[in-house]
C-alpha cells in the first residue's frame, strides 16, 4: 500500500505541471497584478476573445459540422479557463467525430485535475473508455494505465488495474516503436506489488504462496514481452538475466531470439516510416503488405490502425482494413467499431455507409439500430446527388431481405413499400433541390420496385403504374428502357400488355427504332394474328420511314455546314493566296525599277548571271541530302539582293556570303549521341544560349549546330549532340515542347539517305480501344476545360490537344482514359454535345492507314518504267516500223512507240551484220 500511495503522490505530482495555460491554479498570471497596464491589456484580449467565442458558436450552430471550428473553440475555451463551456463543447465535437490523440490528452488531463470524489473518478474511467475506442493510441492507454494506478486503494483496484494493463497490451503491446514503454510499466506496478508481498521472519505459509506468485507474474510478463518484435529489447533481455535468480529457460532463449530474427525484418519498414514526411502512406502500404503476407491477424491490425491513426481521413485505407476485418477476423465488436469510426472520419464517403450497413445486418444488429445508422447516413452532406441513390438502393436492399414473400401481407412488406415510395419522394425533393438532378435519371430505384412487385409480389398492376410513371420522367425515348419493361411483361404479364408496350415503343422510340421495331415483328410472327401483323408491318414502315427522312434532313443540314465550312477555308486558303501574290508583286515591281536603272549590259550579265544558280540543282547529284537540307548556296533566284550591285559586284558578294557562312556538316558516326530539332521559331535570337538552357537537363551538351541560310537568318533547325548517349535518348523526351509559341520537335539523328524507311511517329496509329477521338472543338478550348468535361465519364489518364506546326489549335483532341468501359460511356455521352456553340464529335480512336509511295522496286517489280530524263525514242525509224508493224502514222509521226505502248515491249531479238544487210537490201 506503501507503494500504492507514493504512486497516488507522483501522478498527483505530474498532474500539477499538465495544467492548462490560464488556469488560476497554475499562477501563471501572478506576476502581472500589480501591473495595471498589463491588466487593462488582458481585459481588452479577454473582451475580444469573448466575442470570438460567441462567433464561432454561432457559427457551428449553422454547420456543426465544422471541424476547424470545433478545434478554434475548444482552444480559446481552455485559453480563457471556461471549465464547462470547455467540457460541453468537447462533447459535441466527440460526438460528430473522433478525437485526435492530443484532443483526447488534454481533455482528460484537465478532467483528471478536477476529479477528486470516486463519483468523478468513474467519469474519467468512462471518458477513458471512450478515448481509447477512438484510435489505437499507446500514450493514452499508458495515461489510461497509470491513472487507475490512483484508485488501487480501493476494493479489487489491483485487478482492475491488471485489467487495464493486460486490455492496453492486447491493443498496443505489439507495437514495435512504443510497446516497450506499456511493458516496462507493466512489470513495474507488479514489481511494486512484489515489494509490498516480501515474506518476514514468522510469515505464515499463504503470504509465502502469494510471494511465488507474484514473482510467477513478473517471470510471465517478462518472457512474454521478450517473444515479441519490440525495440530495445536486448536491453529488456539484459534486464531479464539480472532480475532473475534462475538461469532463464530455453524455450524463452529460443522465442527471443526468433523475435529478434522477426524485429530485423520490421526494422526497415520502422525505418522508412521514421524518415518519412506525412502522410506516408505509401510506407504504411508496404508496412501492410509485409504484414499480410507473414499472416499475423494481430499484427496486421495494429499496423492498419497505426496507419489510420495518422491518415483517419483517407476513405480508401478505411474500406482496405474493414474489408479485411469482414473477410478475415469476423469478430463482431472489431468489425461493427472499425466500420462506425471509419463513417465518422469519413462521412462524405458513401462507399463506408453502404458497407457499414452490410456488417451490422451480417452480424444480425437490431432493425431499429441499421435504420438509425441509415438515417445518420442521409445527413452525412455526400457531394454527389448520384450517392444518395446508392445508400438508399443498399438500405432497401436490406429491407427486401427482411421480407417473407410466401405471406401474402406482413409488416416488412408494408415497411419496404414504404421506403421504395420515401426514397422516390426523397430524391425527387430533397437530392434534386440540392444538386438540380435527382441523381437516379434512369429510375433504378423504381425499376427494381417494379421487379419486386411483379416478381415477388405478383402483383403486376403495381408495377405497370410504376413503369407508365417512369417513362413520364423523359425515358420514352430510349429503346433499352421499352425493352426493359417489355422483358418485365413478357415474363410475368400477359400478350396484350406486350403488344401494347412495343406499340407504343415504335412510336416513342428516337434512338434505336429500328430494334423495338424488329422486336414487335417477332412477337407478331411468333404470337400474333394476320391482322396484328400487317398492323405491326405497317406501323414499323410508317415510323421507319419518317425516321429516314429525318436523318436524311439531318444529314443534308450537316452536309451544309460541312460545305460553309469548306467554303470559308477555301476563302481563307484564297485570300492568303492573294496576300503572298501581292507582296511578291511588290517585290517584284520594285526589282522591276531597279532593273530599269541599270544599262544593257547589266542586263545581260543578270541573265548570264542566273544561269549557275540554275545549273546547281542539277550538280547536287553527288551531294548528301542532309548537306543540300542544311545548307542555301547559290539559291540567289528565291529574293532579289538589297542593292542593284553589278554583275561583278554580285559575284564577288556571293562568293563572300558563301565564304563567311561556315558549313553544318554532321558526323554521322555521332548520330547515336546526336537529335534534330526542328520547328523553331525563324526569328529565334541567339540559337545556341536558348536551346542549350533547354538541353542541359538531359546532360552535358557537346556541341549545338543551328543551321542558317546564305543571309545569316537562322532556319528553324538544328543539331543537338551530347556527350553520352543516354543523355541523347532523354533529350527526345522534349519532342513537342512548347518553344516561343511552336511545338519544338526532336527526334533521332538517322541519315535517310541509308534508312529510308525511318520515321518518327511518337502516337498509336492503330485502334486504341480506351482512347477517344474527339473533332470539332472549338478553337479556344483548353485541356483543362476538356478534361472538366471528360472526367466526368472516368479516369482521365491523359488529353493531348492537337496543333499545327506553329502550336495553333486544329479543334482536334485524344483523350485517354483508364479502361474500354469508361471509354465507350464516355463516347455514348459525349457523341453530339454542344461546347461553346459547337457541336463536337466523339468516337474511338482509329487512325486510317497512311498510303505510303511506293518504292522505286515495287515500281519496277510490278513492271512499270520510271519517267527518268528525256522521253524521246533512240531507236531509228525503220527498227520502230519493223517492231511495230501496227503502228499508224499521222503526218509522218509516229503514234505508237515502245516508250509509250500500253503493253511491255518485248526484248528485241539480237541481229547479226548480215541480217543488218538484208534488211536494208529490202528498202
Amino acid at each position: 500500500m506503501a507503494a500504492a500511495g507514493a504512486e497516488a503522490s507522483a501522478v498527483a505530482a505530474e498532474e500539477e505541471k499538465r495544467l492548462p495555460e490560464g488556469d488560476p491554479e497554475s499562477g501563471g498570471d501572478s506576476e502581472d497584478e500589480g501591473d495595471s497596464d498589463s491588466s487593462g491589456d488582458g481585459e481588452d484580449e479577454e473582451k475580444e476573445n469573448e466575442a470570438e467565442i460567441q462567433r464561432l458558436e454561432e457559427q457551428l450552430s449553422i454547420n456543426a459540422f465544422d471541424y476547424n471550428c470545433h478545434l478554434d473553440l475548444i482552444k480559446l475555451l481552455r485559453q480563457e479557463g471556461e471549465l464547462i463551456k470547455l467540457r460541453r463543447a468537447r462533447q459535441k465535437m466527440s460526438e460528430l467525430f473522433p478525437l485526435t490523440e492530443e484532443i483526447w490528452l488534454d481533455w482528460l488531463k484537465d478532467e483528471i485535475k478536477m476529479a477528486s470524489e470516486s463519483s468523478e473518478r468513474e467519469k474519467v474511467y468512462e471518458l477513458f473508455e471512450r478515448a481509447v475506442k477512438d484510435y489505437i493510441c499507446p500514450e493514452i492507454w499508458l495515461e489510461y494505465a497509470q491513472y487507475s494506478i490512483g484508485g488501487i486503494g480501493q476494493e479489487g483496484g489491483i485487478e482492475k488495474v491488471r485489467s487495464i494493463f493486460e486490455r492496453a497490451l492486447t491493443a498496443v503491446g505489439l507495437h514495435v516503436t512504443k510497446g516497450t514503454a506499456l511493458w516496462e510499466a507493466y512489470r513495474e506496478f507488479e514489481n511494486a506489488i512484489l515489494e509490498t508481498a516480501q515474506v518476514r521472519p514468522g510469515s505464515c505459509k499463504k503470504q509465502q504462496q502469494m510471494l511465488c506468485s507474484q514473482l510467477e507474474k513478473i517471470h510471465t510478463l517478462f518472457r512474454r514481452q521478450l517473444g515479441i518484435p519490440l525495440l530495445d529489447m536486448e536491453a529488456s533481455y539484459a534486464e531479464y538475466e539480472e532480475w532473475s535468480e534462475d538461469p532463464i529457460p530455453e524455450t524463452t532463449v529460443k522465442s527471443y531470439k526468433k523475435a529478434l530474427q522477426q524485429l530485423e525484418k520490421c526494422k526497415p519498414y520502422e525505418e522508412a516510416l521514421l524518415g518519412a514526411e506525412p502522410p506516408k502512406l505509401a510506407e504504411y502500404q508496404a508496412y501492410i503488405d509485409f504484414e499480410m503476407k507473414a499472416g499475423d491477424p494481430a499484427r496486421i491490425q495494429l499496423i492498419y490502425e497505426r496507419a489510420l491513426a495518422e491518415n483517419c481521413l483517407v476513405p480508401d485505407l478505411w474500406a482496405r482494413y474493414n474489408q479485411y476485418l469482414d473477410r478475415q477476423l469476423k469478430v463482431k465488436e472489431l468489425v461493427l467499431s472499425a466500420h462506425d469510426r471509419a463513417v465518422r472520419n469519413c462521412p462524405w464517403t458513401v462507399g463506408l455507409w453502404i458497407r457499414y450497413l452490410l456488417a451490422m445486418e451480417r452480424h444480425r444488429v437490431d432493425h431499429g439500430i441499421i435504420s438509425e445508422m441509415f438515417e445518420k447516413a442521409l445527413n452525412a452532406g455526400f457531394i454527389q446527388a448520384t450517392d444518395y441513390v446508392e445508400i438508399w438502393q443498399a438500405y432497401l436492399d436490406y429491407l427486401r431481405r427482411r421480407v417473407d414473400f410466401t405471406q401474402d401481407s406482413s409488416k416488412e412488406l408494408e415497411e419496404l413499400r414504404s421506403a421504395f415510395a420515401r426514397a422516390v419522394e426523397y430524391l425527387k425533393q430533397e437530392v434534386e433541390e440540392r444538386f438540380s438532378e435527382s441523381g437516379d435519371p434512369s429510375c433504378t430505384i423504381m425499376q427494381n420496385w417494379a421487379r419486386v412487385e411483379a416478381r415477388l409480389c405478383n402483383n403486376m398492376q403495381k408495377a405497370r403504374e410504376l413503369w407508365d410513371n417512369i417513362m413520364t420522367k423523359g425515358n420514352a425515348k430510349y429503346a433499352n428502357m421499352w425493352l426493359e419493361y417489355y422483358n418485365l411483361e413478357r415474363a410475368h404479364g400477359d400478350t396484350q400488355h406486350c403488344r401494347k408496350a412495343l406499340h407504343r415503343a415504335v412510336q416513342c422510340t428516337s434512338d434505336y427504332p429500328e430494334h423495338v421495331c424488329e422486336v414487335l415483328l417477332t412477337l407478331e410472327r411468333i404470337e400474333g394474328t394476320l391482322e396484328d401483323w400487317d398492323a405491326a408491318v405497317q406501323k414499323t414502315e410508317n415510323r421507319l420511314a419518317r425516321v429516314n427522312e429525318q436523318r436524311a434532313k439531318a444529314a443534308e443540314k450537316e452536309a451544309a455546314l460541312a460545305k460553309q465550312e469548306e467554303e470559308k477555308a477555301e476563302q481563307r486558303k484564297q485570300a492568303r493566296a492573294e496576300k503572298k501574290a501581292s507582296k511578291k508583286a511588290k517585290k517584284n515591281r520594285i526589282g522591276d525599277k531597279r532593273k530599269a536603272d541599270d544599262d544593257d549590259e547589266g542586263e545581260w550579265g543578270q541573265e548570264e548571271e542566273e544561269l549557275p544558280s540554275k545549273r546547281h540543282k542539277g550538280d547536287g547529284d553527288g551531294i548528301h541530302l542532309e548537306e543540300d537540307m542544311e545548307v542555301e548556296t547559290g539559291l540567289f533566284g528565291r529574293s532579289g539582293p538589297e542593292k542593284p550591285d553589278r554583275p561583278g559586284n554580285q559575284k564577288e558578294k556571293a562568293s563572300t556570303s558563301r565564304k563567311d557562312i561556315p558549313k553544318v556538316l554532321h558526323d554521322s558516326s555521332k548520330d547515336n549521341v546526336t537529335v534534330f530539332v526542328s520547328n523553331l521559331s525563324y526569328t529565334m535570337a541567339d540559337p545556341e544560349v536558348k536551346l542549350k538552357e533547354l538541353f542541359e537537363g538531359c546532360g552535358e551538351v557537346a556541341e549545338i549546330r543551328p543551321v542558317f541560310s546564305n543571309k545569316g537568318t537562322f532556319r528553324g533547325y538544328c543539331y543537338v549532340e551530347f556527350k553520352e548517349e543516354k543523355s541523347a535518348l532523354q533529350a527526345l523526351g522534349l519532342d513537342r515542347k512548347v518553344v516561343e509559341g511552336r511545338p519544338m520537335f526532336v527526334s533521332p539523328c538517322v541519315d535517310k539517305n541509308k534508312n529510308p524507311d525511318f520515321k518518327v511517329f511518337r502516337y498509336s496509329t492503330t485502334l486504341e480501344k480506351h482512347k477517344l477521338f474527339i473533332s470539332g472543338l472549338p478553337f479556344s478550348c483548353t485541356k483543362e476545360e476538356l478534361e472538366d468535361v471528360c472526367k466526368a465519364h472516368g479516369n482521365v489518364k491523359d488529353i493531348r490537344l492537337v496543333t499545327n506546326r506553329a502550336g495553333k489549335p486544329k479543334g482536334l483532341a485524344y483523350v485517354e482514359y483508364e479502361n474500354e468501359a469508361q471509354a465507350s460511356q464516355a463516347v455514348l455521352k459525349m457523341d453530339g454535345l454542344t461546347m461553346k456553340e459547337h457541336v463536337i464529335k466523339v468516337a474511338i480512336s482509329n487512325p486510317p492507314l497512311r498510303k505510303l509511295p511506293d518504292k522505286p522496286e515495287a515500281i519496277l517489280a510490278r513492271g512499270e518504267k520510271r519517267k527518268i530524263g528525256t522521253q524521246l525514242s533512240m531507236m531509228p525509224r525503220a527498227l520502230q516500223r519493223q517492231s511495230n508493224p501496227m503502228a499508224k502514222a499521222e503526218n509522218g509521226m509516229v503514234q505508237n512507240s515502245p516508250a509509250t505502248s500500253s503493253q511491255p515491249p518485248e526484248e528485241p531479238k539480237k541481229m547479226s551484220n548480215a541480217d543488218f544487210a538484208k534488211m536494208l537490201l529490202k528498202k
